[in-house]
């Protein structure tokens, strides 16, 4: 055991020693001047000399106006290496560097011009002098980003990449307006162009006999077995819901490929061209060999060689439209398809035959096929609306454009702008707490017709809640920080140290400081811009210097709490927020609204923080309440909580099957020591012995969660005093309940008392700042902090001196609009 943990030891300190050493590499680079006559390309990954980017690449190379120009070629397959150099070994300003390696790093650091289908890797951030065109890889027929099904977080490195180009290249305006600015929501922020001009890699469809013939003689080469037969070209896209991880489908593929040969005939040749990211699992099969292209050869060139395509929701048949060959459709897994990522346009609807039978969609393309077959009454206006500009000199076009900086006559426009004012709002790490509440609660709040609101999130492992994200409006832009920092590890440490002394930055570090950060800032956003910005946590120094970069905005930056007292509170006896806190106080100078969650807590924060900012900065705004989902919430029957055959836990056949006879206290909140619901089990216990009638639930999970089940057990009190656990539905256990309690030290604006308003329940809460104003006068019954008063409280409720709370919700929340709304017009 001892071995076994000192070689997981030594392992985990060389993996940081090797980022460690990447990190300077990188750093160094980056240091270094741009090189303005370096191109680098990147197609799938480092798959080959392939897509749009090998057809920019040849006409760069052909064109004696850019023979000043170096090409550098990211290649990560050995198939693809060996081909690059059989054909570009010796040529005087090619070369090739291995995706991942120092050379990679290098020259993504340095190259003047980045020319990308895919994404670069996360870590990835353009410099200033840096020209990134991302030409990406197909008209989409299946939902891409946003509109995906959780495509939010599966998008986020894709919308990085977007946001940090400074072109990005459309086949047609569908592409640009329903992909680009609608799917990716670049609409509004995106500060750079979008080219509509055609796809460079559809010329490569353009054959010549000689070129065509060259083609089959590589096929046959590779083992594919043509036998001087018409090429049918069988182009599935892959399958699974991440394109970092499809589904294994190649036996499946194989047994569809031998349908598809017998239903098209003897008189063709089925090639099978997977998807990249399939194409290394179907090389390694033998029953694929002889039907299997290479991936060497470009897509386009293998269509502009078939006489006719099947496919599935690839977007290479968009391409095809252009040939005016046949195309036909084989979709096995529509209704699943649709039901798990969805199309753009029904099935019915497209430009050839639809099966779900390889056999009989083999036969439905070889009555197309036949001489003298009328083509599909879909096709001329399918191949009208999606390949309007494919001439067979968009790679030209795209070259002069973007190297040759040509503008007038051509169809090139930044992205569609509404006029909604641009809002950024780091909503915090999403787990389930209170700032996550009423984040998402401000997000479904703010009027989005009137507001363009993109949401900033964290994506590590275990840092977001799924859950709790899904319940983000889909109006909202979710932007993820992903991959980490550049900068030399020299750096990293004077920032942490300007972090650790807690004080405002000294003259003379200023440059590195805001080199750093900003960066930073053009790695995650890119160029785009905003009007509003917001750190909504106002806990972690790192998102409110972020922050702190972003183009010319309002800054504002919450405080949940009276921040002094915050700074100093401690944590299982250690003021552990101390240096964190003390970090971001010294940024309050640099923000313009430092806003509080009730009018008492900007009054403390106000005075106490009164070095930081001038008096007029502290501004107020509350939180809004979700009543629609309170509301339905605590509709919601009891039962749904468990299935019938369950084992119910004693709370709940308690609560549910109680008629009355029992007065149930419930509170609701996070198992952590401010919630000081210690001091309420006491509290209770003293209470039930005068009235054994009573029952308390705590709901909710956190780390003190053993420690108060413990003293519930030595108390002996486990059959009337219970910890629900975390529940995705407080609000029906709040309505089965009959008083809320509330035992907290302390506060921001407690949402919870505000949910318990509308439920209709009494309310007894401890003192604390933010309690006053909470609700309406009179509405709560406020007692001391000690373990007395608070039994005092739970007895007056039981005495019928509590009344239900109340709360005008419309006004309540016309007043928080008003606020956030005085705001935003700073």
């Amino acid at each position: 055991m001892a071995l076994s943990s000192y070689k997981r030891r030594l392992r985990t300190f060389a993996r940081r020693v090797k980022r460690a050493t990447e990190a300077e590499r990188i750093a160094f680079w980056r240091s270094r001047p741009v090189r303005a006559d370096q191109v680098l390309y990147e197609s799938f990954a480092g798959n080959g000399v392939l897509c749009n980017p090998e057809a920019i690449f040849r006409t760069l190379l052909d064109d004696p106006r850019y023979a000043h120009l170096e090409h550098v070629w990211v290649i990560a397959d050995d198939a693809a290496a060996a081909r690059f150099d059989e054909e570009f070994g010796r040529h005087p300003r090619v070369s090739a560097v291995r995706r991942g390696s120092s050379a990679y790093r290098q020259a993504l650091a340095v190259s003047g011009y980045l020319v990308n289908n895919a994404t670069f890797p996360s870590w990835f951030g353009k410099r200033e002098g840096q020209v990134y065109l991302n030409t990406w890889h197909g008209t989409p027929l299946k939902l891409m980003g946003f509109d995906m099904p959780n495509g939010a977080p599966q998008s986020a490195n894709t919308l990085r990449n977007f946001l940090m180009s400074d072109y990005v290249l459309a086949a047609n305006p569908f592409m640009a307006e329903t992909m680009y600015e609608g799917a990716y929501r670049l609409d509004n922020v995106f500060t750079g162009l979008i080219v509509e001009e055609g796809y460079p890699r559809i010329d490569r469809q353009r054959l010549d006999g000689r070129t065509e013939a060259e083609t089959r003689a590589e096929l046959e080469r590779s083992g594919v077995a043509l036998d001087g037969k018409p090429i049918v070209l069988f182009a599935p896209t892959w399958r699974g819901s991440s394109f970092d991880n499809p589904e294994d489908n190649i036996d499946e593929l194989a047994e569809q490929l031998a349908q598809l040969q017998a239903g098209v005939g003897d008189g063709y040749a089925v090639v099978l061209k997977t998807h990249q990211v399939v194409h290394a699992r179907a090389a390694g099969r033998p029953t694929l060999a002889r039907a299997l292209a290479p991936n060497t050869i470009p897509t386009n060139v293998l269509l502009g060689a078939s006489a006719g395509l099947v496919t599935d929701y690839s977007s290479i048949f968009f391409d095809y439209l252009a040939t005016g060959r046949p195309i036909a459709f084989f979709t096995p897994d529509a209704d699943l398809y649709a039901e798990g990522r969805g199309t753009y346009m029904p099935l019915d609807s497209l430009p050839g035959p639809v099966a779900d039978d390889a056999a009989e969609t083999g036969r439905a393309l070889a009555a197309l096929l036949a001489e003298g077959a009328a083509p599909h009454p879909q096709y001329a206006s399918w191949a009208e609306r999606f390949t309007p500009y494919e001439d067979g000199g968009a790679s030209a076009r795209i070259v002069d454009i973007v190297f040759g900086g040509a503008r007038d006559g051509y169809r090139v426009r930044p992205a569609a702008k509404d006029g909604r004012k641009r809002l950024l709002i780091y909503l915090g790490g999403m787990k389930p707490n209170g700032i996550t509440t009423s984040a998402v609660n401000l997000l479904n709040a703010i009027d989005h017709t009137r507001y363009d609101v993109t949401a900033l999130l964290p994506k590590r492992r275990l840092s977001t809640d799924p859950a709790t994200q899904a319940l983000i409006p889909a109006q909202v832009r979710q932007v993820f920080r992903i991959g980490g920092m550049n900068g030399s590890k020299a750096v990293h440490l004077m920032r942490r140290f300007d972090d650790w002394r807690s004080a405002p930055r000294r003259p003379g570090e200023q440059r590195w400081h805001e080199s750093l950060w900003n960066d930073e800032w053009a790695r995650i956003f890119g160029g785009s811009e905003y009007d509003w910005v917001a750190d909504f946590s106002g806990y972690g120094p790192i998102w409110t210097s972020l922050l702190l970069h972003s183009p010319a905005a309002t800054r504002a930056i919450w405080m949940h709490n009276e921040m002094a007292s915050d700074r100093e509170r401690l944590i299982n006896g250690k003021p552990r927020m101390k240096r964190d806190l003390g970090a971001v106080f010294s940024l309050y100078p640099e923000y313009d609204q430092l806003v509080s969650v009730s009018h008492q807590l900007t009054e403390l924060n106000r005075e106490e923080l009164s070095d930081y900012a001038p008096a007029e900065r502290f501004r107020t705004v509350r939180n809004f309440p979700n009543v629609e989902n309170v509301t339905r919430g605590m509709r919601r029957p009891l039962g749904e909580f468990y299935d019938d055959d369950a084992l119910h836990p004693e709370w709940f056949t308690a609560l549910q099957e109680d008629e009355g006879d029992l007065r149930w206290f419930i509170s609701v909140g996070r198992l952590s020591p401010e919630k000081n619901h210690a001091r309420l089990i006491r509290a209770f216990l003293a209470v039930h012995a005068e009235h054994p009638e009573t029952r308390l639930l705590i709901v909710g999970g956190g780390p003190l969660h053993g420690e108060l089940q413990r003293q519930i057990v030595e108390a002996g009190a486990e059959h009337v005093a219970f910890l629900t656990g975390r529940q995705r539905n407080p609000y029906a256990l709040m309505a089965a309940a009959d008083c809320f309690v509330l035992s907290s030290l302390y506060e921001g604006q407690p949402m919870v008392l505000i949910e318990a308003a509308v439920c209709g329940l009494p309310v007894v809460s401890t003192s604390f700042g933010s309690v006053v104003g909470a609700l309406p006068e009179g509405a709560i019954r406020v007692v001391d902090q000690d373990d007395d008063a608070l039994a005092a409280g739970l007895t007056a409720f039981l005495d019928g001196d509590v009344p239900p709370a109340h709360l005008d919700v419309d006004a309540y929340r016309a007043e928080v609009m008003a606020e956030f709304e005085a705001l935003l017009e700073g």
